[in-house]
Order: structure tokens, then sequence, then C-alpha cells
């Protein structure tokens, strides 16, 4: 099965509220939130919403885990799918390339996706939910979004 429409989903970080991952998990470039974890992978910072708790990055494997604190819904740009994420969210990173994604869900043509990784593709995101990939444009996701019932911190 082909999915013809798009569908996106997120894996954002939150830049108001830097968290460090343990000293451990750093690499000499220093990441020190979520954020700059994807920008440096090249990625949008609009795939994870905002208010991220905390993250770990094991810099030689990619491995990573993402700490929202709570569960989490929001509507996906640009054709206002709804998402929720766990209130953990795991998966491998590299440079263009998220693997063994977890945590994520999309609701389309009336059911539920997994999403299971994420490859950019020039100027497109592509979502992958198994052996079936939906495209988006990589600019739909400059901006995190956020969860529903949750007021935006500007601290």
């Amino acid at each position: 099965m082909i999915l013809k429409r798009n569908w996106a989903l997120i894996f954002v970080t939150s830049s108001s509220n830097p968290i460090k991952p343990p000293s451990s998990s750093l690499s000499s470039t220093s990441l020190t939130t979520a954020h700059s974890v994807l920008t440096h992978h090249g990625f949008p910072i609009g795939l994870l919403p905002t208010g991220v708790f905390s993250y770990n990055l094991n810099t030689t494997t990619g491995e990573f885990s993402v700490d929202l604190g709570t569960p989490c819904r929001l509507i996906l740009p640009p054709d206002n799918y709804l998402a929720t994420y766990s209130k953990k969210v795991t998966g491998k990173i590299v440079e263009n390339r998220i693997a063994e994604l977890k945590g994520i869900r999309v609701r389309a043509f009336s059911q539920w996706w997994g999403i299971t990784g994420i490859k950019i593709n020039g100027d497109d995101l592509v979502f992958e939910v198994g052996m079936v990939t939906a495209k988006y444009l990589v600019k739909n996701f400059d901006e995190s979004p956020q969860c529903e019932g949750k007021k935006h911190s500007s601290s």
C-alpha cells in the first residue's frame, strides 16, 4: 500500500528550556539540547513538540531517548493530522536518518500508524510506516508544535 497523502510526525526539541544529557553522552561537539541534536544531524526542530523534559544520546551508536514528561497529542501541519507522542520516544539518529523510531503515531485514513523512521531526501522529509512512506516538505517543520492543553513557556 502506498500513501498518496502526506502525513507527518514530529521529532522536535525544546529550544526554550535546554536540557543537558549526562556528560558521558556528550561528544566533542557539545550537543546540549535535543534541538541541537536534531539540527546537528540535518533535521528541522519541528520533529519534536515543545517542552522536552530531558533526553539521552549515545554519540557512538546514535541511540536516543527523549522524555516529554507526559504523553502528548498535537495537530501536525500541513494537513492537520492528529499525532500522539508517548511520554518516551526512542530511536537511532545518524546524519539525515532516524531509524528504529518508537513512540510516535499519526492518525491518517481513519487508522493509527506508528512512525518507524524518518529520512531527509533533498527538500523532503520521508516518513516510514514499515514499508509504506509519505513525504512532507522540510519547511513544514521549521517550528516545534505545542502539545494540546499545554501553555508555551518563554523561560
